[in-house]
């Protein structure tokens, strides 16, 4: 170890109603160290954060901090203690509709022992010195809402250094930044760690984790399987740990085709990434998967029309595609089943058959009249080719199980012909009996278009697709035919390339 135990958790547990979401966490975070925490989404990290950053109260455990017990009430109580978090979600650090310089000083300005006069010559002095400490090249006048989101993510980041904390955790803290704004964080990150900060990274970036990680803690289903300490540090078991090797696997005949539904030439959908090109078959399933933040949504929303690449041409059934928005592309035969069910996808207060005709009113209609007996049979065509469970087509979603739910989103767009079938992260959140019904359905029903799977899990991947593609860096870096699949190779290009890469 670097230093000693700046922060000590001990059997942290926490439950939400009935579902347990931490079963007994233990943690240390050590002085002048960065500790790396990875894990899937729903492994418990943003639970164990909110816990240490008194956002949430813990059910069970205890924390201490610089050897005195540490139980934040508040996010203000446990900064006041020393310990800031930056969250990812960037408008929690930040107060859009002031301006740099307040917002770099507003924890002075508000806290204890504050000034009743307010000394705007005082607010950009201090301001100032915060900036300069972190190398801010931002005008300090400027308003937070008129910034670009790279530039809020730094003044967020600015004004938690500004507490001179003792344990500074950032969540996800290179998610909107460029690679030189990133630089200028991991040159910040490097100072805090000689002046004895410990620091807890969260992120999926494997060249973050390469660049900063003196060692790595994985999460999975709410309890930490795996602490990586030993120099050189072990990144694939890191991942491995993470994701987890229990693959249980039903034996599918894997198959290729030799037309075209798709093909990508060129394609570029970030700054500074390398173009992505490939080929996807009449009748195929492909999967990419990757870890989290890797651009797999991103690539979806910019095959949907929700974005625009960069750069870079795509061709659907032998014509040019570059759909200006999502009815284009809908208009087109390209169909998206969107990564959160609830934000983007179900509409609760409508029934099963209002959501699976919702996109599809115009082609259900005539003379402008929706065809309800036409929208009636087909959410019953579906339920039954789905495994709905229901009572009948009129249950509304708010009454279904999550896998249901989730059933339903995906009969929604299996309801009509696709050219592209494409699911962002399908399986989430339901069990592996839903899982396996709604793969059984997509790869029944495959010939005639490209189906096209967004999945972080292994096991997803390897019981659904024909080929599994790996993206890491907003890029495709391996592809594997699903038939004897060299299964380190294939966690090795996860976790973010060849090992001997590493730093």
């Amino acid at each position: 170890m670097v230093g000693n135990a700046v922060f000590r958790a001990e059997g942290l547990r926490k439950s939400f109603g009935h579902n347990e979401v931490l079963g007994g966490v233990s943690l240390e975070l050590h002085a002048g160290e960065v500790t790396v925490l990875m894990g899937a989404n729903g492994a418990g990290k943003s639970t164990l954060v909110k816990i240490i950053s008194g956002v949430y109260e813990r059910g069970d455990g205890t924390m201490g901090l610089a050897g005195q017990a540490f139980a934040p009430n508040t996010p203000a109580e446990a900064i006041r203690a020393g310990v800031v978090t930056v969250h990812q979600n960037i408008n929690d650090g930040v107060v859009a509709d002031l301006d740099v310089a307040t917002n770099l000083t507003l924890d002075r300005l508000s806290g204890s022992g504050a000034s009743f006069l307010f000394n705007p010559a005082r607010v950009r002095r201090q301001a100032k010195a915060v900036a300069d400490r972190m190398g801010l090249a931002i005008d300090l006048k400027a308003r937070v809402s008129d910034l670009s989101l790279a530039d809020r993510q730094v003044v967020a980041i600015a004004r938690a250094l500004a507490h001179q904390p003792k344990v500074l955790i950032l969540d996800e803290p290179t998610s909107s930044l460029s690679s030189a704004e990133a630089d200028r964080l991991f040159a910040l990150i490097d100072r805090l760690r000689e002046q004895g900060v410990a620091i807890l990274y969260i992120s999926h970036r494997m060249s973050d984790i390469r660049r900063l990680a003196d060692r790595i803690v994985s999460m999975r289903d709410g309890v930490i399987s795996g602490v990586f300490d030993k120099k050189p540090l072990d990144y694939e078991g890191a991942v491995n740990a993470m994701l987890g090797r229990k693959i249980h696997l039903d034996q599918i005949v894997v198959r290729s085709s030799d037309k075209a539904i798709l093909t990508i030439e060129e394609l570029r959908i970030a700054q500074g990434a390398r173009p992505i090109s490939l080929t996807l078959g009449d009748g195929e399933v492909v999967a990419i998967t990757g870890l989290v933040g890797v651009g797999k949504t991103a690539l979806a929303e910019t095959l949907f029309g929700v974005r625009k690449p960069l750069s870079g041409t795509m061709v659907l059934n032998g014509k040019p595609y570059a759909p200006e928005t999502t009815g284009e592309a809908i208009a087109a035969g390209v169909f998206l089943v969107a990564k959160d069910r609830g934000e983007n996808g179900i509409v609760s207060g409508f029934n099963i058959q209002e959501n699976i005709s919702l996109p599809f009113h115009k082609r259900m209609s005539r003379l402008g009249v929706l065809r309800r007996r036409l929208e009636r049979s087909t959410a019953r065509r579906q339920i039954e080719e789905l495994g709905i469970v229901c009572r009948s087509e009129k249950d509304e979603l708010a009454a279904l199980s999550g896998g249901n739910q989730q059933k339903v989103m995906v009969a929604r767009w299996m309801a009509q012909d696709a050219g592209l079938f494409i699911l962002d992260e399908p399986f989430q959140g339901v069990d592996i009996s839903a899982r396996r019904d709604i793969a059984a359905k997509l790869r029944a029903s495959a010939n005639g278009r490209a189906t096209l799977l967004f999945v972080t899990e292994l096991d997803e991947a390897l019981e659904t697709a024909d080929r599994i593609l790996v993206m890491s860096e907003q890029t495709i870096v391996g592809e594997h035919r699903n038939a004897d699949v060299d299964l380190d190779r294939l966690l090795a290009e996860v976790a973010g390339g060849p090992l001997h890469s590493a730093a």
